[in-house]
């Protein structure tokens, strides 16, 4: 009787098994992706509706992004631009991308970002006597432990703020994770961004906002033991709101000349 036990044999069925291992898990990769990239797209896009205020679990993502408009924007004009598809574009990658990003100096840089890329996908949401009601914005910036990143929805006005949440992070469960919370979130909406002399005002305080706080209109509270994220999302503000960020866009959209 062949002894089964020998080495070479025991090598042959491991390899074997290695093989047909790693051509099942290959086969599985190949066929869900396609799967898994459209729940990633649909995951994207609800997070964009819930910035709005608009998510209805009740209903498709699909049927409600339907009354969005995905419009590209040159960061350095502040105007619209057929010039990137946005069918195709990744503006984080783009960020990382000598080519399509420009350098951020540590003076501009206040949002810890390194670069900061030269265009952004905005989403508009559809009706409203200018054509749209809402603007939503892509944001990122550095708090504690790594970049958020996040969707800030804006009324056509380009001063209001509608809504904020964060789709990416990296923050401390139940202390910068925070920026999570509906009732945090809750406290942006109606909050103004620039002053009367269009300066960016928007600022999260150490702190609540109470009846008595000055420019209570311009100020959210911060996160309670999560100063460092509070921080990092005031900066985020500072930056993406500023003449480096989404400014210019913003002060050409509410003057009908994006």
């Amino acid at each position: 009787m062949a002894n089964n036990d020998t080495i070479k044999k025991t090598i042959t069925v491991a390899l074997l098994l290695c093989i047909v291992c790693s051509v099942v898990v290959s086969t599985a990769s190949v066929v869900l992706k396609p799967a898994q990239e459209a729940n990633k797209r649909l995951d994207f896009n609800r997070n964009i509706l819930m910035a709005a205020g608009m998510y209805d679990s009740s209903k498709s993502v699909e049927s409600q992004f339907s009354s969005i408009e995905v419009k590209m924007v040159d960061l350095n004009t502040g105007k619209f631009t057929s010039e990137i598809d946005a069918a195709t574009f990744d503006q984080r990658k783009a960020a990382k991308d000598p080519k399509l990003s420009s350098e951020l100096s540590p003076e501009e840089d206040v949002a810890n970002l390194s670069r900061r890329e030269n265009f952004a996908k905005v989403y508009l949401v559809k009706g409203g006597d200018k054509g749209f009601s809402t603007v939503i914005l892509p944001i990122s910036g550095y708090g504690l432990w790594g970049t958020l990143y996040g969707f800030l929805a804006v009324e056509s006005d380009g001063n209001t703020i509608v809504g904020l949440g964060y789709y990416d992070h990296k923050e401390t469960p139940g202390l910068g994770a925070e920026v999570d919370n509906p009732r945090w979130k809750a406290l942006w909406e109606g909050k103004k961004i620039y002053d009367e002399d269009g300066d960016v005002a928007i600022s999260v305080i150490k702190g609540s906002v109470g009846p008595n706080t000055d420019d209570a209109e311009h100020k959210v509270d911060g996160l309670s033991g999560a100063t460092l994220t509070s921080v990092g999302v005031d900066h985020m503000m500072k930056f993406w709101l500023g003449s480096d960020g989404y400014g210019p866009f913003l002060k050409n959209l509410k003057a009908g000349e994006a």
